[in-house]
Parts: structure tokens; sequence; C-alpha cells
């Protein structure tokens, strides 16, 4: 059950119920796309740096070490030692990332597997097989990302068809949820709009979605490859026809200053690779931009990475320290550069949490955004 606790303009200040737990938002689910996020961090680990949510790779799963698997070992909460909310994507959007491994047919999408190129076919059915037999907290519905661009007329096709392996979906998952033996006969299904930057298609599928009536309604297929602006203009089309009495969830977004402004237009879950993909390379997110730690300036700077700052990583290490670790090719350094990256995102959507409630958040949204700004 999502309530809505407060508004300031558009963003809103809410509170999913679930199985699993209570999730605040407007939360930042961290990415696990394993059942682990890459760079050595454990779920004892996210819990220091307040994860609420992490979030799962379908297709991967199933792919290795198999979805079936993981049920007999009782879902993906026992087998990662998890006890809060888990969203599992569809698979949709390796329809997008493996463009040149499958085939797109109304009753599913067949991949050849980038492990090993056996076949494998996956439909609305099968996704919600997979995501049943994970057993997490929120399944995302079966969709196809399109690429960007498109044409308007393979756009119209692709939502319309993601509109009706939705309805499959929906009675796939009632029906596995019914089941005795279902891992969790409580999963929620999360519906996805499509349509590119075509305004009129998103709102059009917008309209239709709304009246499903479904748990939560995501925006898919964005930051795929249009410029923010475009992205902004698309969200700001879009989120006000979405129910504002359920979550909102932004897909593979973003920046900091993407997911402000996210916000600002009504967005309240999100999910992205930026931090601990950036935080493997030796690049750290701080109040006053982002820093690279290979700079040769770090060599002999005994400060943390942002001083003040709480996390595990700045309470005990130097940036000197550090910067010898990622040119040794350690892998703590590389660790300790994702902690502290995942840290300053769960920590900057308790700031956004407690400005909204104070009413405030259009000037913590102007004042983030300077600071961050001005070393970039």
């Amino acid at each position: 059950m999502y309530t809505l606790l407060k508004t300031d303009g558009k963003a809103k200040r809410g509170r999913l119920e679930t199985v699993h737990g209570t999730i605040e938002t407007p939360v930042f689910m961290n990415v696990g796309t394993a059942a682990a996020i890459k760079g050595a961090v454990s779920t004892e680990d996210l819990k220091v740096i307040g994860c609420q949510v992490q979030l799962t790779n379908t297709y991967h799963m199933h792919v290795r070490t198999g979805d079936r698997i993981v049920k007999q070992l009782g879902g993906l909460h026992r087998f990662m030692n998890w006890d809060r909310p888990i969203l599992t994507d569809s698979g949709g959007f390796q329809v997008f990332s493996l463009a040149e491994l499958r085939k797109i047919k109304e009753e599913g999408v067949y991949f050849a597997s980038h492990l090993d190129g056996s076949k494998i076919f996956m439909g609305p059915e099968e996704s919600m097989q997979i995501q049943s037999n994970l057993g997490s907290t929120i399944a995302m519905a079966f969709d196809e990302c399109p690429p960007h661009p498109a044409t308007k007329e393979y756009m119209q096709a692709s939502v319309d068809r993601t509109t009706r392996w939705l309805d499959r979906c929906r009675v796939e998952l009632d029906r596995l949820n019914g089941l005795e033996g279902t891992v969790n006969p409580r999963q929620m299904l999360f519906g996805i709009n499509q349509g590119g930057t075509y305004e009129d298609i998103r709102i059009q599928h917008a309209k239709t979605l709304r009246d499903m009536d479904l748990d939560g309604y995501a925006l898919g297929g964005l930051a795929v490859g249009e410029s923010h602006e475009e992205m902004y203009r698309i969200l700001d089309a879009t989120v006000p026809l979405l129910p504002q009495d359920k979550p909102t969830y932004l897909m593979g977004v973003g920046t900091p200053a993407n997911i402000l402004e996210a916000v600002d237009r009504g967005v309240d879950f999100f999910d992205c690779v930026y931090p601990s993909r950036n935080g493997r390379h030796g690049h750290v997110y701080t109040n006053h931009g982002k820093m690279n730690m290979l700079n040769k300036q770090y060599e002999l700077d005994e400060q943390p990475i942002e001083p003040g700052c709480g996390c595990p990583t700045c309470t005990h290490y130097s940036r000197a320290y550090i910067r010898h670790l990622l040119k040794a090719r350690e892998m703590l350094g590389m660790r300790l550069c994702v902690l502290h990256n995942l840290y300053f995102y769960n920590r900057m959507m308790e700031e956004i949490r407690n400005a909204i409630d104070a009413g405030e958040f259009q000037a913590y949204k102007k004042e983030k955004l300077a600071s961050m700004g001005r070393s970039n």
C-alpha cells in the first residue's frame, strides 16, 4: 500500500508498505544485477549505507544461476541474506541491450544467451514465472524498451504490444500469487510507460496504464540516448497523467542532477548503475562535484574523500590511501569508492525526503545543484 504523505510543488513524499518492509520515498534502489552490488558490497554493507531497496536483473538471474535454483533455496531474500525489499526488472531492458541477439514476436522475445549462445524464449508469462520464482517484492511487467531513435510507426506498434503484454503479465502473476508454494504470494506488479520521445504516444499510454489500477507505474525507455532536456520534457508531459497515489518509477536514471529534476516533476523511485560503475573506476560523487581519485593531486592528501561524510570509507580512509589502492589495482579501492558513492546517493535521497517534509525542496534543489556544479 502506497501512502502519499506530503507534496511540495509536484515533488512527492510517500511511503510504500510491502511484505518485506516499508519504503520511504523518494528512494534510490541500489542495483545488484546478479543478486550482488558490483564492487564486493555485501548485504550487511547495504544496511550500513542506508539502502532501502535492492534491484536484481531477471534475465541475468535466469541464465545464471537459474531462477528455479533460487526458488529451491528459498527465493532471493534468503539466497542473498537480505530482509528488505527487492525489485526485479522484467528482462525487457535486455530486449533493448541485446538487440543483436534477439527477435521480437507477439508471443514474446527469442534470445541467444550472451553467455553461450543457447536459445532462450521469454514472454510475459515466462517473465512473471521467473520473477515469481525469485520471490521479489516488486515485479516489473515485461515490455519492450524501444531503441532511440525509432520511427513513430515502430514506436506505436511497440507500445501497443507492450500494453497487450501487460495484460498477460497481470493474469499470470495473479495466477502465480494464488498457487501453493509461491515464494512471495504478495508480489506487486508495476507497469511501464513507453513511447520514446513522442509525447502523444507517451500521453495515451499513460492514460491506458492508469486505468489498469496497478501497484505502481514506471517510465521506461528514457536515458537510452536522448538528451536530458528531452527526458525532462517527457516527464513534464507524462507524470501528471499517472496516479499520484501510486509510486512513480523512472527506470535507469541517473545522475544526482537527473534525480533532483525528476523528483521536482513527481517521480519517487529511481535506479542507476552510475554510483557503482563510476566507483569501480575511481570516480566518486561529492557535494562539490565528482572527483577522480586516480589524479596525482591526491597522492599525499590525508583528507577523506569528502570531509564530514559519514560513510565507512570517509570515516576510516584517506584520499591518498584510496588512490594507492586504485593504482595498485587492489579490489579494496573499488569497494571503498562504491561504498562512498552508494552512501552519497542514499544520503541525498534522505535529504530530499527531509526537504519535502519541511516544504523546502526548491531551496534544497537549487543549493544542491549549485554546489555540485561548482567543480564540474
